[in-house]
């Protein structure tokens, strides 16, 4: 870094202001928006990333998580027949109502799991353990929804479908991303809780683990070809075809998208901007060097060298504004997201946006006339 561009960066501490405000404002609405994005497609999702199972069998037809079917408890011995397959898990997903203790109704989703091995069940806990489900009436929910929920500690009781129920823990960090709250209980309970016509003989997925040998493209075949009228999906296929319906079909997602997309634009305009206005303020200077005989070689690298130090001083203050909203987001209804892959692509726009805005205005410098300095 040359001491002519350092110097005449922070030569004018207020204009060096202005530049950083600029590219702090654009830099931090590009990481909320993204991050907001990001938040939403991961939340509609969480529940089949985090299950660690395989595959996940459910109704024929079904899509997406939240729109799943009962089906006949024998198909899920017919899977556990099924050669390759190591662990079969009932799994229930469903909505319900929970009635506060003022008497006011909430919608929730029940999502039963078998406790013994936690499979499709909170993936982090806050208070409490897993197992504590085994009870009967038991339930956990999320810290996040405890205000929401009016639960304030293990112990609480509440009802749910006219049926008692009692929290035995909380759960940390498992947002749902509509406004019902997800609440964890085994699978025997939650048959009482669900709004559904779901009875102890059937089931509304089964979580499968291949055994170790087995290719899971392999157990997803036989499957298909032993049990009737279901579908099967691996995890991943599950967990994309569930992000595609939120994200696209039902609008929200694409509203987020276009909402990302108009932020990174005006973030771009505002650096570009930003650092084509620093330039031309210091015209006259650039003016006088050429009228000494610099090169434009060397003006080109004097400005492009203010631009990256521009560009790296305010992307630092920006990471720090995006993760302390990140991180007050995490009590949040919604979730921003700042991965550490996201944070470094975030950089590099940064980067490009102020060299890119910084050539421009070079274009402008290297045209001077230096007689321009000797004019009044």
């Amino acid at each position: 870094m040359s001491l002519l561009a350092r110097r005449n960066l922070f030569h004018d501490k207020v204009r060096l202001g202005v530049t950083l405000t600029g590219i702090v404002f654009a830099l931090v609405l590009i990481c909320v928006e993204f991050g907001l994005f990001l938040g939403f497609t991961t939340t509609t999702s969480n529940n089949i990333d985090h299950s660690n199972v395989d595959l996940w069998v459910v109704a024929h037809g079904v899509t997406y998580f939240d729109a799943g079917r009962p089906f006949s408890e024998r198909k899920y011995y017919q899977i556990l027949g099924t050669p390759g397959v190591a662990h079969a898990e009932k799994y229930i997903q469903s909505f319900g109502t929970w009635k506060r203790p003022d008497g006011r109704i909430e919608n929730i989703q029940i999502i039963g799991f078998n406790p013994d091995t936690g499979v499709g069940g909170p993936w982090k806990m806050s208070e409490g353990e897993l197992s504590a489900v085994k009870q009967d009436d038991a339930v956990i929910i999320d810290d996040l929804y405890k205000e929401k929920l009016q639960v304030a500690q293990i112990g609480d009781r509440v009802e749910m479908r006219e049926h008692r129920a009692r929290v035995v823990g909380f759960s940390h960090g498992i947002r749902s991303f509509t406004t019902s709250p997800f609440v964890f209980t085994s699978f025997k309970n939650a048959l009482n809780y669900t709004n559904s016509n779901l009875t102890a003989d059937q089931t509304v997925y089964v979580l499968v683990t291949a055994e170790h040998g087995t290719p899971v493209g392999t157990l997803r075949d036989r499957l298909k070809a032993n049990v009737r009228d279901v579908d099967v999906y691996t995890t991943s296929q599950f967990s994309g075809m569930t992000r595609m319906y939120w994200m696209f079909t039902t609008g929200a997602g694409v509203a987020l998208l276009i909402a990302a997309v108009m932020g990174l634009v005006v973030g771009v305009v505002v650096v570009a901007q930003t650092i084509y206005a620093t330039t031309m303020d210091h015209i006259r200077e650039y003016g006088t060097l050429k009228a000494m005989g610099a090169s434009n070689k060397y003006l080109y690298r004097v400005i492009l060298q203010q631009a990256l130090l521009s560009a790296v001083m305010g992307y630092v203050l920006a990471l720090g504004v995006s993760l302390l909203l990140v991180r007050l987001s995490g009590t949040g209804g919604a979730a921003i997201l700042l991965p550490f892959p996201m944070a470094i692509g975030v950089f590099i726009l940064a980067v490009v946006m102020c060299a890119g805005a910084s050539i421009i205005s070079i274009n402008k410098v290297t045209r001077l006339d230096p007689a321009m300095v000797f004019k009044g």
